[in-house]
């Protein structure tokens, strides 16, 4: 990407927004071209338009088309029409991270949903066969649950601090911590 005025970030940022590529999007299971738009969004001060993302990765239509989907599909983007215009704009939610939970929340409570769909169609199935798909109910009864709570977490975190403080003020306060 080129440092120009008005042609992309700067050149410290196109190091970060390559770092982005590699690490988030490998982290999230994205391809390298969602984890660099979630950096050029997440660095950008405002709203960005496809064609604006496309000038700035340097990237097609199509591609990027399809990666601004896959960023709001997962919940750290929003897509929208600012007030008086025609055209969609994208933008690192702030709210990016719980969005990204909530995104792991609901694919988890989907393949906990097909366990459980599967368990009670595995009558004539061999024990071995049953006894993975018990495994996989019980792993994503966790799973959810776990998230879950992690999500709520969070939250606290982001609204009061440090959870273990969280935790420490609400036992102090007769809660149950």
């Amino acid at each position: 990407m080129s440092s120009r005025a008005g042609d992309g970030p700067p050149d410290d940022a196109n190091s970060l927004i390559d770092d982005f590529g590699l690490y988030i999007g490998r982290a999230m299971g994205w391809p390298p071209m969602a984890g660099r738009a979630a950096g050029v969004l997440m660095l950008s001060e405002s709203p960005m338009t496809m064609t604006q993302l496309q000038d700035a990765l340097h990237a097609s239509k199509g591609s990027m088309s399809e990666t601004t989907r896959l960023l709001v599909l997962s919940g750290t983007v929003r897509r929208f029409k600012e007030p008086g215009s025609r055209r969609y704009v994208y933008e690192w939610r702030d709210d990016a991270w719980i969005g990204c939970l909530q995104h792991q929340i609901e694919g988890t409570t989907d393949l906990l949903a097909l366990a459980e769909n599967a368990q009670a169609r595995d009558a004539a199935l061999p024990e071995r066969q049953r006894a993975r798909l018990r495994d996989m109910h019980e792993f994503y009864t966790f799973m959810v649950q776990r998230l879950e709570t992690l999500l709520a977490e969070y939250r606290a975190f982001r609204e009061h601090g440090d959870p273990d403080h969280v935790a420490a003020r609400d036992r102090a306060a007769g809660g149950d911590g």
